[in-house]
């Protein structure tokens, strides 16, 4: 079994904080919701352990890969109200490396998969990290404009079919238009992304602290 290799870990802003601690990862990530770089970090730190895990329980490698994106998508939404102080395995605190594997297991043994032929998710695509805060981003857009971009980009429906289902639904748009609404959409997902993610993922200029 061969475990991906992720890029964004010899980013500079990622490498940066490698020498910090689980726990200081954990607060930097709840006190600044705004920035993408810690959720990044630990997932780095950690990604090895979790796909290994899933990938000896899952079926195929595409469903293997799509389990690991949902995994570290749970993951993130769980980690903002995370309290590794209070919470005891007996009587050890218990660690950010416990608390991930028990997730992990919670997720392979919960999480129904859709057969691999469903499965529009790819690894190489679109790291976890960056799913999440895609997600996070469209949840933000207007209805209809979020719409668009999941059929163009997701399904890969032209801008005609797009303006046919979108007129089934009762909006007068025409073709012509979905293609000015698909680039206004992209640049509202890519202006509601944290300017670290961008920095990270997208190449762009690193933000000036």
């Amino acid at each position: 079994m061969q475990i991906p290799h992720f890029p964004e870990a010899n980013h500079p802003l990622v490498k940066s904080l490698f020498h910090h601690s689980d726990q200081e990862l954990l607060d930097l990530f709840q006190r600044h919701p705004e920035a993408g770089k810690y959720f990044t970090a630990m997932f780095c730190r950690y990604s090895p352990i979790v796909y290994t895990l899933i990938r000896h329980s899952a079926r195929s490698p595409v469903q293997a890969d799509y389990l690991f994106a949902l995994t570290w998508r749970h993951i993130y939404y769980e980690l903002g109200g995370l309290d590794l102080t209070s919470s005891q395995q007996g009587k050890d605190t218990l660690t950010l490396q416990n608390w991930l594997i028990n997730m992990t297991a919670f997720c392979i043994n919960d999480l129904k998969l859709p057969p691999t032929e469903a499965i529009h998710y790819s690894l190489q695509a679109t790291s976890p990290p960056l799913w999440c805060y895609i997600e996070q981003a469209l949840e933000q857009m207007p209805p209809v404009l979020r719409l668009m971009v999941l059929m163009a980009q997701t399904f890969h429906w032209s801008e005609t079919r797009i303006a046919a289902y979108l007129q089934a639904e009762g909006e007068a748009i025409a073709p012509v238009e979905v293609a000015n609404f698909l680039q206004e959409g992209y640049l509202m997902l890519e202006d509601k992304l944290p300017a670290d993610v961008r920095a990270i993922y997208l190449g762009e200029d690193l933000p000036q602290s």
